[in-house]
């Protein structure tokens, strides 16, 4: 990184802490705040460090955005919902890596230090040191709104959070909970309180539930396996959903007592595969399944009791059901695959492996994989592709898709003619591998006298 020149500039973005930064870069940054909070900001998705840009086009670290955003704020009358709008707006556009420790540091400068006595860590384990109220301090002293905002950034912790991240959220409840005991039972049993009573708890003669927007989660327990248990276990994930105030990236914890999964190996064996694998057997409920994968469906958003490898898209499952009862779903298939982040999510290969092992190459199901190979890095063939593409059926409808190739394209993926190379050459490494480079000519070489010419073609 080049040393900032005089005016504050960066090579790649505008620095806006120091205090000899000049009016005009910080009237820039406040109007890229604004643009957070108004959706049209934008960040580069893939290079380091990330900034966001206003719409002029100028540059910022977010974290210094969030910085200066929070720090203009009273701390009497403190504006919890201003402050939550514009922290999620950002971690939308960033990740919450972005923007984690600025949220946490501000909460250790604004709520530890000013209510607590900090003490010493005593051993080498604990992660935070032990915090008792300043005796002199008064109730009128405590702003309310601000208590809410650190219950938001304890609960973002383990909402968006890795793992380890839970240890944040205990200690910040920890000291809300000194403060204002009430409004941590709250958060915990009730979550935030904007959810209508039949949503934060439904309980009927076939399951019982519970919604907590606060954490993010949803807790089903089926009493039967009956079509009208499922039904009505539909109706409510959908119910839920449908509340604005509900967060985007959840977990549903679900109980049940058909243990059967979907049949794609490598799926993580979690409650919501096995109600997605219970519901679908009634295809009475395939409409329900499908309003549900439409509702949870957002890019850059994840179930959040599934980690790492496993990290999947709100209505992956719903989607991968559907998806291996045949055609009909193809284009929900489609759209899936187009919003699946294709730097963080890679279950969609498992579900293409199994598509294709059940369904074999035809045209709709090339097309799928055509969208699939673009929705993540390298989509890897399965071993039996090059079994199932050895048959004159399988290469036609290879070259129907070639002839036809453009409609597997977005229109503005088709205008590129590069991305369309780009994009066919993909989807011959998802059948062959490292085999279809060079022109294929290992695939041609080895294929049967009477497919050999339909191999040409595919290559030529």
């Amino acid at each position: 990184m080049s040393l900032p020149k005089r005016d504050g500039v960066h090579d790649r973005y505008y620095l806006i802490h120091k205090p000899d930064t000049s009016p005009e870069v910080l009237a820039e940054a406040d109007l890229c705040i604004q643009d957070v909070l108004n959706g049209t900001a934008r960040e580069n998705h893939s290079a380091y460090p990330t900034v966001v840009r206003n719409h002029n086009g100028t540059p910022f670290l977010p974290d210094q955005l969030l910085e200066r955003y929070l720090t203009g704020l009273p701390l009497k009358e403190f504006p919890c919902e201003d402050a939550v709008s514009l922290c999620d707006a950002m971690r939308r556009l960033v990740g919450w890596q972005e923007i984690r420790y600025t949220l946490e540091k501000y909460i250790e400068k604004q709520v530890q230090e000013r209510f607590f006595l900090v003490g010493e860590r005593d051993d080498g384990f604990t992660v935070f040191p032990p915090c008792t109220v300043w005796p002199e301090l008064r109730p009128e002293d405590v702003d309310e709104g601000l208590l809410r905002f650190a219950c938001y950034v304890a609960v973002c912790h383990t909402v968006y959070g890795q793992s380890f991240e839970s240890l944040t959220t205990e200690h910040i409840l920890g000291l809300v909970s000194q403060l204002r005991p009430d409004m941590v039972k709250q958060l915990k049993t009730a979550g935030s309180g904007k959810l209508p009573k039949d949503i934060q708890q439904r309980k009927t003669e076939h399951f019982t539930a519970s919604a907590n927007d606060a954490f993010a989660t949803i807790r089903i327990t089926a009493r039967d396996s009956t079509e009208e248990c499922y039904a009505e276990i539909l109706d409510y994930l959908c119910a839920v959903l449908e509340q604005e105030e509900f967060p985007r990236s959840y977990s549903v914890e679900f109980r049940g007592k058909e243990k059967i999964y979907l049949p794609i190996p490598g799926l993580p064996k979690k409650g919501v595969n096995q109600l997605f694998a219970c519901a679908v057997q009634h295809p009475n409920l395939h409409p329900a399944i499908e309003r549900y994968a439409r509702l949870a469906m957002r890019e850059y958003e994840w179930y959040q009791n599934l980690a790492d490898e496993a990290c999947a898209m709100p209505g992956s499952f719903a989607v991968f059901a559907l998806g291996l009862e045949g055609e009909q779903w193809a284009p929900l298939v489609a759209e899936y695959l187009d919003l699946c982040d294709d730097e963080h999510s890679s279950l969609q290969e498992k579900f293409l492996h199994a598509l294709i092992r059940k369904f074999g190459f035809q045209t709709w199901t090339l097309g799928v994989l055509v969208r699939g190979a673009l929705s993540m890095q390298w989509l890897k063939p399965a071993k039996e592709f090059r079994n199932l593409i050895a048959n004159a059926e399988s290469l036609d409808a290879l070259l129907t898709v070639k002839r036809r190739f453009s409609a597997y394209l977005l229109p503005e993926e088709d205008k590129d003619p590069k991305f369309r190379a780009i994009a066919w050459r993909s989807l011959l490494w998802t059948i062959w591998g490292s085999s279809s480079e060079n022109g294929g000519i290992k695939v041609i070489k080895s294929a049967p006298k009477e497919l050999k010419e339909k191999c040409q073609q595919v290559f030529a």
